[in-house]
């Protein structure tokens, strides 16, 4: 009745809904006071010595103004103990004004049902983790990420020129923070490590050595999700050689010298190339989902600091903006770069030529001398053309850049596509164009095995040396030289900010995943191309990998400043290029098939008919890859099932809002005829 008690359930229920409802409005009331703020430097932006104190002074105005004023709407403060005129400064952002980026961003959250969903700043209690906070809802990655973007989208708006520096010449729309790039008023901006989340990592990773998995998601949220995915390749594409590993010991044991059983390998080589990549790109799907990006909007794309060119008006967003005709660049493009690659393929050939010719000397001398001096003189020639290979690289990878740079692409994926496309054609000629000569002109097994067992040891070696091991020595000397200048004892374990600030500053930029990448691409090249005569192939790439995932670990941790955490859904242009190698091991694979003895052996009478059984072959293998790609969905099921959900939704939450709006729309008109008519 009216008068009873409910029953215990009911007022514990109702207690905590009423908890509950308290708890939201004081998150919402928290969120909405700046006042409570307290500000916890996430950026460092280092000015150039002589900027002027009118140039600070509008760049801090610009930075800490509203957004409908034009502004980033952050806070920056000067670097403590820096004199009358401090260089570097501080950039921070109050929880609400991240929350507010991270909605204009479209970062996507777990929502409270399970699902991803695009963050809402309206809805953000119904998200999981969300708290009156910072604490975990936003990384500190994805933090750094907005702020970055925010100072991205700072733009001139009356100014002419850069105050105090007149030559740094702006216009209305024009970018700010790329201006001072250009004019090198600003000398660098990068995220601040976190120091005990960096140990935290670190001891997960690479500190304490143990046969595990990585900590990808622990990674992902201190890196990002481009950094991450490339982990997250390393580790798959390891395991993946395991099977090729495991057929290549007891291949190499028992039949070391037995070229003609190798048909056997080349066939699994052929199946192995085929579906390792397929596999991978549901792996890739089920990360990207669980990281937010899979369904993330892209971004419009501005034009690249490099970008020059007469000033115009974008028709798109109608902004004003460098302009350069389509058709010079193609000009500089194919009258300039592409003569310059076909001449660098073509000295890579006179140098392959020139290491036959060694191997020939040497292979004479050996058959006259039959000494010990001899026989280890037989390892030379390939020893030699494996370090001048990855030095024709390394020189040709910065020409590349400065040509691509020069032919002036807008946008910075054109200009990345362009690069990667010039630096694989050279890098495929360079590094596989002697193994076909051999096997398919030459027709030597055994130089073949010699010459891609020296390629990839080699190569190896001088990556492992070059890429971690001597920028870890030289950012061991220059912390050093840092730590005695600051009289910082190396027991410390705390650093006080302004002497992590001057560490930091002082490392070398991570230039993104691009060297590791062509790494693994020439690595998958070597395994899936050749690796039938060479079983060890696969065993040598995998301990390989292992010393990589530590000292690409190391490296990140220790070596470089901390980059920009970067979205990613996928590997981007590279998944193409692995793809591409797919295709041609399955050619490779099959004209290895045709050459070997044991098929020779049943068209003795002419090779015509073998020649076309092959090609026959290779067709019907190939179709059958691009059917096992087409059937094999590049996104697991459920993923797919999760996404339809939330589009669903998501449409059927615009139609109620449309709904609505109409019937408030009909409402109000319907009470303005009343009106009229009384």
């Amino acid at each position: 009745g009216p008068g009873a008690c409910p029953p215990p359930g009911c007022v514990s229920e109702a207690a905590a809904a009423a908890e509950d409802s308290a708890a939201r409005m004081k998150r919402i009331g928290s969120i909405s006071e700046d006042s409570e703020f307290t500000f916890t430097p996430l950026v460092i932006l280092e000015l150039a010595k002589d900027a002027q104190e009118e140039t600070i002074e509008w760049l801090v105005q610009k930075i800490t103004g509203k957004k409908h004023q034009g502004g980033a709407d952050l806070n920056i403060r000067p670097l403590p103990d820096q004199g009358k005129n401090p260089q570097t400064y501080l950039i921070g952002a109050s929880w609400r004004r991240l929350l507010l980026g991270a909605e204009s961003l479209g970062l996507l959250k777990e929502y409270q049902d399970g699902s991803i969903r695009v963050f809402t700043y309206h809805n953000k209690e119904d998200y999981k983790h969300f708290t009156n906070d910072d604490s975990d809802f936003l990384t500190m990655g994805e933090k750094q990420f907005i702020i970055k973007r925010e100072l991205e989208n700072l733009r001139a708006v009356n100014e002419t020129m850069v105050p105090g520096h007149p030559r740094a010449k702006l216009y209305p729309g024009k970018s700010i923070l790329r201006r001072l790039q250009t004019s090198r008023l600003l000398i660098q901006l990068y995220p601040l490590h976190d120091p005990a989340e960096l140990k935290k990592l670190s001891f997960l990773w690479y500190r304490r050595v143990k046969i595990s998995f990585q900590p990808l998601d622990e990674i992902q949220r201190y890196f990002g999700q481009s950094i991450a995915l490339y982990f997250a390749f390393l580790e798959y594409f390891t395991f993946a050689l395991f099977p090729m590993a495991v057929i290549g010991v007891p291949y190499y044991l028992f039949a070391w010298e037995d070229y003609d059983k190798y048909i056997v390998f080349a066939t699994f080589n052929l199946v192995w190339s085929t579906i390792v990549l397929e596999v991978w790109k549901r792996r890739c799907a089920r990360l990207s989902y669980k990281w937010g990006t899979l369904t993330m909007k892209k971004e419009f794309e501005e034009p690249r600091p490099g970008f020059h060119g007469p000033l115009g008006v974008n028709p798109a967003t109608s902004r004003k903006e460098p302009t350069y005709p389509s058709y010079k660049r193609q000009l500089r493009v194919y009258l300039i770069s592409v003569p310059f690659v076909c001449c660098s393929l073509y000295v890579c050939l006179i140098i392959m030529m020139t290491y036959f010719l060694m191997e020939e000397l040497v292979s004479a001398y050996n058959e006259e001398a039959q000494s010990t001096f001899s026989s280890i003189l037989m390892f030379v020639p390939s020893i030699v053309y494996a370090l001048v290979i990855e030095i024709m690289n390394r020189i040709y990878r910065y020409a590349a850049e400065f040509l691509t740079s020069w032919e002036n692409h807008r946008l910075e994926s054109s200009f990345q596509n362009h690069l990667v496309l010039k630096v694989l054609v050279f890098n495929f000629v360079n590094c596989f164009a002697s193994l076909f000569y051999i096997a398919f002109i030459i027709q030597d097994l055994k130089l073949l095995r010699q010459n891609l067992a020296a390629l990839l040891i080699t190569s190896q070696i001088i990556n492992q040396f070059v890429e971690a091991w001597i920028p870890y020595w030289l950012q061991r000397r220059r912390k050093n030289i840092v730590k005695q200048r600051l009289s910082i004892k190396s027991k410390e374990k705390e650093l006080p900010l302004t002497d992590q600030i001057a560490l930091e500053g002082k490392m070398e930029p991570y230039l993104g995943t691009f060297d590791d990448y062509l790494e693994l691409f020439q690595q998958f090249g070597y395994v899936s191309l050749f690796s039938c005569v060479f079983p060890l192939a696969a065993i040598l790439a995998i301990l390989n990998n292992v010393t990589e995932v530590f000292s690409d670990a190391l490296k990140m941790c220790r070596v470089f400043k901390r980059p920009f955490s970067q979205p990613a859904a996928d590997m981007g242009v590279w998944l193409l290029a692995f793809e591409t190698m797919g295709v041609i091991s399955v050619m490779t694979n099959c004209a290895l098939i045709g050459i070997s003895p044991q098929v020779k052996g049943f068209f003795n009478e002419g090779e015509t008919g073998l020649v076309l059984l092959i090609v026959g072959i290779e067709h019907i293998l190939l179709g059958l890859k691009f059917i096992l790609a087409f059937a094999i969905s590049d996104i697991p099921i459920d993923i797919r099932n999760k996404i339809a959900k939330l589009e669903f939704e998501s449409l059927e939450a615009l139609k109620q809002k449309q709904s609505k709006e109409a019937d408030e729309s009909l409402t109000k008109e319907q009470q303005q005829t009343e009106m009229m008519t009384k």
